[in-house]
């Protein structure tokens, strides 16, 4: 639900189930065949491991960060992994590169910079459920565009800062 200002975005879990299978159809109905699925952690992982089952694709993972600070509502320097997590071999051929949303485009562009300098990627793209207007980086595959650039509260963001104690607390249970 985006509020009336247009400054925020609420998903629920439902929701964004259901935003990860309009993506999967949305790449299906292209007709573009691919080998691998790439997605960048942590945003990525749940879209990546759900379109992995959908496709019956190898998941590689790739981590990267950029918001740390003020839990996670500013964005900083980017760290990008040095390696690609693969369950085999390596990342070859025609890879989809998964992750949540295309913010400021920082991350998509620099993985996507990373990726077409490696030769044994034959063709790249690229797959969010959304995209915001101030993103420089358009995907090739969007579920959502975002023409006011809402910060979006996602469903598992409940977990950031609950730690273990808050969750014995929250769940009425003895550790």
């Amino acid at each position: 639900m985006l509020t009336d200002d247009g400054k925020h975005l609420y998903t629920s879990w439902d929701e964004y189930h259901q935003l990860i299978e309009r993506l999967a159809l949305l790449v299906h109905d292209s007709g573009w065949q691919f080998d691998q699925i790439l997605c960048l952690a942590r945003g990525g992982m749940r879209p990546g491991d759900v379109l992995s089952r959908i496709f019956d694709k190898p998941l590689a993972i790739m981590a990267t960060s950029s918001y740390r600070a003020e839990a996670g509502t500013l964005q900083g320097r980017l760290d990008m992994a040095t390696y690609i997590t693969l369950p085999t071999g390596e990342l070859a051929g025609r890879v989809l590169l998964v992750d949540d949303l295309a913010d400021s485009g920082v991350t998509l562009q620099a993985v996507v910079e990373r990726l077409r300098g490696m030769p044994a990627i034959v063709e790249l793209r690229s797959a969010v459920l959304w995209t915001k207007a101030v993103s420089t980086y358009r995907p090739d595959y969007v579920v959502e565009s975002l023409p006011t650039s809402p910060w979006i509260h996602q469903p598992f963001e409940e977990y950031d800062g609950l730690g273990i104690d808050g969750l014995v607390r929250r769940r009425g249970v003895a550790p």
